[in-house]
């Protein structure tokens, strides 16, 4: 059975601009033993930060944006000092470990010189960027980043992975495709320990597939993904159960978000005592 990754506050164009500049702020539960307690986790992790987001803005209306994760103008640092503090109490009621992550969606942060973070009115080149990326990990813990640079930088992206090692799964979404032609240039050149798999993206079952097997065969770990404007069909809950995938971003509220969580509780119900969440990503983040 994979974790689910939840998307709890949003940023960037997902909330037109009106939020953190970085489009995605996530919850892990990777330490959860079944599907049902990972899934009320997020749903926890959820409601806690929306009483925090009240506290920070009074004003806050309690408005989601189209994947259902909060949208408040809040910066960045205070959307994850507010996330932090959140996994902390849940983790301590439910007594397992909740990790926490962004998805920087950078390309859409690029101007062609520089990362532009127009809410925080600040500048990055690929440098500072790396810098940047590089002091959110060890500031917040971060044990998931994703797309930290725009999708034909590969080499920024070798080298954070080679510099944080294995204690943060760098993810490569735009970067890659779903497409096994960029993930073999990113192994070759180290880029990313990690790949956002999307059928539909890539066209059919059977090359996302073969992007599934080139990955876990790399030591890579593959994240099956919800798209935008997803539908309530459930099927991407058993295309992550099928290729073992030890992640599935699905979102944590929205109709179309809940059909995948509901299918997967299913699955385990259907499992009985055979079912098991995906110990390889415990490991390698606890490693």
């Amino acid at each position: 059975m994979p974790y689910p990754l939840g998307n709890v506050i949003g940023g960037g164009k997902h909330s037109r601009g009106l939020g953190p500049d970085i489009q995605e702020f996530l919850v892990l539960p990777y330490g959860a033993q079944d599907i049902y307690s990972a899934i009320k986790a997020n749903i926890e992790v959820h409601r806690a930060v929306f009483k925090e987001l009240v506290k920070a803005d009074p004003t806050f209306t309690g408005g989601r944006n189209d994947e259902g994760a909060w949208s408040a103008k809040v910066s960045t640092n205070a959307a994850l000092d507010i996330l932090s503090r959140a996994v902390k109490e849940v983790s301590s009621k439910m007594g397992f470990e909740i990790g926490i992550g962004v998805d920087m969606a950078a390309s859409t942060l690029w101007n062609g010189e520089k990362y532009v973070y127009t809410n925080e009115g600040v500048s990055r080149t690929p440098k500072e960027q790396l810098e940047f990326v590089r002091g959110l990990i060890e500031k917040y813990g971060l044990v998931y980043v994703e797309d930290p640079f725009h999708e034909e930088d590969f080499q920024s992206f070798a080298e954070l992975t080679d510099s944080i090692g294995d204690k943060c799964l760098v993810v490569g979404d735009d970067l890659f495709t779903t497409n096994p032609s960029r993930l073999s240039r990113g192994i070759k050149e180290g880029a990313a320990n990690a790949i956002i798999i999307k059928p539909d993206q890539i066209g059919t079952l059977s090359r996302a597939w073969e992007a599934v097997r080139l990955a876990v065969s790399n030591g890579y770990t593959p994240v099956v993904s919800h798209r935008s404007g997803d539908t309530e069909y459930e099927t991407l809950a058993h295309i992550a159960v099928g290729f073992g995938t030890p992640i599935i971003k699905s979102g944590v509220l929205s109709g179309e978000r809940i059909a995948k969580l509901n299918e997967l509780i299913r699955i385990q119900d259907y499992m009985g005592k055979a079912a098991r969440m995906n110990q390889s990503l415990v490991q390698r983040l606890r490693h």
